[in-house]
């Protein structure tokens, strides 16, 4: 917006046209406020030569040709004008003076047109000159706004009514500015082609919150009603602020998430979506939607969104945290040990939230950890005790996975107590039980005889491994004098052990050989011989005392009464004695044990009065080895 106050280009060249040509001068165009009044400037030239003693002049309107018959606005000769003009204009200029200045009053809009000024100097000497002045009637101020407004940055604000009417001055105010500045009026200023306009002019640094502000101006002339306001919106620009976005999302494995971002900013700005600096969406919007179907763990983290346009930028993040149940656990650590040696085990696992780590041996609980993914075990000085099978669990409120893992502890040979030896008419059997790791050789030494047989002699040795235990029989036929002395040898990298085999009774080799229908059997003999000596018992009883009496209930006895003479108490137990049975059972046939007792054996025996029952019992189910 220029405003020039200088002396208007139409008349310099009016100053400098006094050589004699036809020509006038008026402004282009000028507007005026309906209701109001407008004067025209207009001056005109002629050749000097003319010389005319009375000048007169006409003004059409929308036409310069009299031919054409066009509505006379004013007319110097005969005051005869249309009748849209009559009374509303007159003649402010001396024409004589050659100054052709029109006024109109009473403005309305149909006299907003084209105005032509035709020169009479009588005779022929009439001339219509192509100039002319467009008149617009306006009912609005003009707002006048910088070509960018920018959020920040000051600005002025001009509002510009015309002030060609020398009857009514405007004046201004402001309407809408409070809270942007104080009005400042410049006043009356004259335009390049000598019109006259009103302005006043506001400065104020605008905001965010300013944008789309409707901000109004109002001309008004005193000792009238007239009253004209005008409006304009601003059009503030700013950066983008994002405004609107998901706070921390937590989302189950597998379910569906929405993230939305919105931003305000003028122009509207390009929403990115973006995770570890790979673009995932992008779109110029108000807002923006990232859809995320079937969320993994691998989408846990975080997420951007930028908002960016001419003005600058803004940008925040959302966590997104995949809630799952853990993984397998990872088992890391010693898996080989040897005994007295600590061992250090760590698993771990990945889950959302943190799970409980367990570590179990045997449904026994060995080490837990609450909402961690990493749980260290410690094992100082391991024993075979120790070694076996491990689980470790992890659990969270989404799930349960399990991991099993085992741990070996090597050690030396350890030469279990059922170990012994047990005779059976020709035939001895001894037993070796190994406890070790890894696997020992066993050896059977027989040092009266100076032989050493081992576990590769199949045709005198069995083997057979239970986890860590090794269990060799040794047989030896044909032995009817004494037994031999046996020593069994047991070696691996760890060590040597040795251990003299003790000798038990033939009677626990003969249960274990004739197995659970032998034992029936020889249960029935047994009952057979009590129900016999019983009764000889009785009639021994009658016949040397007569006190004795038929009523008496005679003594009860139990098969967890019969012990073997010298057979310690622990191999009693029920699991050895199963598992001897078992071991001695898998050689192919076994020397057959004879129980059974002629009537001309029980003859030969001695008879005693103080022998018991169980003693005779004892006696008659021996078995005769020697």
């Amino acid at each position: 917006m220029i405003f020039l106050t200088a002396l208007p280009l139409f008349w310099i060249m009016i100053s400098a046209s006094r050589g004699g040509h036809w020509g006038a001068w008026m402004p282009s165009s000028i507007s005026a406020f309906e209701g109001t009044c407008v004067s025209i400037p207009c001056r005109f030239d002629f050749p000097d030569e003319l010389r005319p003693a009375v000048v007169h002049g006409v003004w059409y309107f929308n036409s310069p040709y009299p031919k054409n018959y066009p509505p006379v606005v004013f007319k110097s000769r005969t005051q005869v004008v249309h009748e849209s003009f009559q009374g509303r204009s007159r003649l402010l200029g001396d024409l004589g003076l050659r100054n052709c200045t029109l006024l109109l009053s009473s403005l309305s809009p149909e006299l907003g047109g084209k105005y032509y000024f035709r020169g009479d100097l009588g005779g022929y000497n009439q001339y219509t000159f192509s100039e002319h002045s467009v008149l617009d009637i306006i009912n609005t101020p003009n707002i006048v706004l910088p070509p960018e407004v920018v959020a920040g940055t000051e600005v002025e604000v001009s509002c510009m009514v015309p002030d060609n009417c020398p009857e009514l001055r405007p004046e201004l105010s402001w309407l809408g500015h409070e809270g942007l500045g104080e009005p400042a009026v410049l006043g009356r200023l004259r335009e390049d082609e000598g019109t006259w306009v009103q302005v006043s002019l506001l400065h104020f640094v605008p905001t965010r919150e300013a944008n789309g502000h409707r901000l109004g101006c109002q001309a008004s002339f005193p000792n009238t009603t007239l009253q004209f306001e005008g409006y304009a919106s601003l059009d503030v620009k700013y950066p983008p602020l994002i405004v609107e976005m998901n706070s921390s999302v937590e989302a189950i494995e597998g379910s569906h998430v929405s993230l939305l971002c919105g931003a305000d900013s003028n122009p509207p700005p390009l929403l990115t979506w973006m995770r570890d600096g790979v673009v995932l969406r992008e779109a110029v919007a108000e807002s923006l939607f990232l859809e995320l179907d079937e969320v993994t763990p691998q989408e846990d983290g975080v997420y951007a969104c930028l908002a960016e346009n001419a003005y600058g930028q803004d940008n925040r993040t959302v966590g997104l945290s995949v809630m799952y149940a853990p993984w397998k656990p990872t088992v890391n650590g010693t898996v080989v040990a040897v005994e007295g040696e600590t061992v250090s085990i760590s698993c771990s696992t990945q889950s959302n939230p943190d799970p409980i780590l367990t570590i179990f041996k045997e449904k026994q609980i060995l080490a837990t950890v609450i909402y961690e993914s990493e749980l260290q075990l410690e094992l100082p000085a391991v024993t075979p005790e120790d070694d076996g099978e491990y689980w470790c669990v992890a659990e969270n409120q989404y799930g349960q996975r399990a991991t099993a893992f085992n741990l070996s502890v090597e050690f030396a040979p350890v030469i279990l107590l059922e170990s012994h030896c047990a005779a059976a008419r020709d035939t001895v059997q001894c037993l070796c039980v190994v406890k070790s790791n890894p696997e020992p050789s066993v050896a059977f030494e027989l040092p009266s005889r100076n032989v050493t047989v081992n576990e590769t002699e199949r045709e005198f040795v069995y083997t057979e491994r239970s986890g860590l235990v090794l269990t060799s029989i040794l047989t030896l036929r044909g032995q009817a004098q004494a037994p031999p002395r046996v020593i069994c040898t047991s070696h691996n990298l760890y060590g040597t052990k040795s251990l003299e085999l003790p000798f038990q009774g033939s009677h626990r080799l003969m249960w274990a050989k004739i197995g659970p229908v032998g034992a029936v059997v020889a249960f029935a003999i047994l009952i057979a011989i009590v129900c016999y000596i019983t009764q000889t018992r009785r009639k021994k009883n009658v016949t040397e005392s007569p006190s004795f009496s038929a009523g008496d209930t005679p003594p009860v006895l139990f098969s967890s009464d019969f012990r073997i003479s010298g057979a310690p108490e622990k191999y009693e137990s029920e699991r050895r004695l199963g598992s001897e049975r078992r071991l001695l059972g898998l050689r192919g046939e076994p020397p057959e044990l004879d129980l059974s007792y002629s009537h001309s054996d029980l003859g030969k025996r001695p008879t005693k009065d103080s022998y018991t029952l169980t003693e005779e019992l004892a006696e008659y189910a021996e078995i005769r080895v020697k």
